[in-house]
């Protein structure tokens, strides 16, 4: 069969796959009608996952799972803005690996919101400016992300879906020639993350060749002025800004991940066949030993996987005093889990269940 033969049964194949959607999306703004009369919820991760896991488990052909979900997260992104357009907030600039984040579960169409920190983010949402918002949690080199943790006990904003990604730094420039760059922009973070690289390429330059700014979006920004200059940043950002990848991957870690939380007011997901629950848990202050032991114990004599503790200081008063953060598997409304909230309903804030996807 000839490439003209192929090209032309590739072009069949794409007007019956739009054809194919296009009757998809009818039936999705149907959905949205009806969900708008009764006030329902847009977005359900754990019936985007339901669809994924049925598609993955009847697939016999080349596209692996991971195939699958990238391509049926934008159909899911489209269609959430045929039911309803919702305005989604992130810490910014615009370009950074939240960004990112928010872009893989919301897709390219919906109406983004970068906003300068993480307290901004939460306010946004809490005040209805914006219906969810991404922020970090953690990063598996760097640790925990406190003042997201710290902003979850301060409000009464719940967690919607967990994200993961994978932390990529491309080598982004204009000029023609490694020779010709006179200055490397990127944040301080990035710089450290990509030492081997730089190393490689660029060992010897003075301390004055390489320049941190505020966030590797606005080093991606500055690189775009500059012909003569590099920016170390994501993918998102040189595609933003319109500047070359010279180099991809050129991070020293190929394990380097963030976590992110998509928070929203007063949602509750419907349970799902893998749910992760967060709680905060404040024990009793009465100085007695092994408190938080007894607690742990609850979860185990249980048979509760408990997945995450980190502990944060009360910042009341002038004792030693902290509460504690904590994720399980589960569903808040399982039968054991509801016997433990139950047990100590004064100690434990419920953040939210939602699909484990970590």
């Amino acid at each position: 069969m000839s490439l003209e033969e192929l090209r032309n049964q590739i072009d069949s194949l794409d007007n019956q796959m739009l054809e194919i959607l296009n009757k998809r999306m009818e039936v999705v703004k149907h959905v949205g009608e009806l969900k708008k009369s009764t006030q329902t919820v847009i977005y359900r991760p754990e019936r985007e996952k339901q669809i994924v896991d049925r598609l993955d488990s009847m697939n016999n052909g080349l596209l692996n799972r991971a195939a699958i979900e990238a391509i049926y997260l934008e159909i899911f992104a489209v269609s959430r803005n045929l039911e309803l357009p919702e305005r989604i907030a992130y810490l910014g600039p615009e370009g950074s690996f939240t960004h990112q984040a928010a872009e893989s579960r919301f897709g390219a169409m919906s109406d983004y919101l970068a906003l300068p920190n993480i307290r901004s983010v939460f306010e946004s949402i809490d005040t209805g400016r914006a219906r969810f918002g991404v922020v970090p949690i953690e990063n598996n080199l760097e640790g925990i992300v406190k003042e997201t943790i710290d902003l979850l006990n301060e409000t009464d904003l719940k967690i919607v879906a967990e994200v993961a990604i994978s932390v990529h730094f491309t080598f982004a420039t204009k000029a023609e020639k490694l020779s010709d760059i006179k200055k490397i922009y990127s944040k301080d973070i990035a710089f450290g993350q990509c030492e081997k690289f730089l190393n490689d390429y660029f060992g010897g330059k003075e301390e004055d060749f390489f320049i941190e700014v505020d966030s590797t979006s606005k080093a991606a920004r500055l690189a775009a002025q500059d012909p003569h200059s590099a920016a170390i940043c994501s993918h998102i950002a040189a595609k933003l800004f319109d500047v070359p990848i010279l180099f991809d991957n050129i991070q020293d870690s190929a394990q380097n991940r963030t976590r992110f939380f998509i928070i929203g007011k007063d949602f509750i997901n419907q349970k799902s066949d893998n749910d992760k629950t967060t709680i905060i848990a404040r024990l009793p202050e009465d100085g007695k030993p092994g408190t938080l032991m007894k607690f742990l114990q609850e979860f185990e004599s249980r048979g509760i996987n408990l997945l995450k503790i980190e502990s944060r200081p009360v910042k009341e008063g002038d004792q030693f005093n902290f509460w504690f953060l904590m994720e399980f598997d589960g569903y808040f409304l399982d039968a054991s889990v509801q016997e433990i909230m139950a047990k100590h309903a004064s100690e434990i804030k419920w953040l939210g269940s939602y699909v484990k996807t970590i």
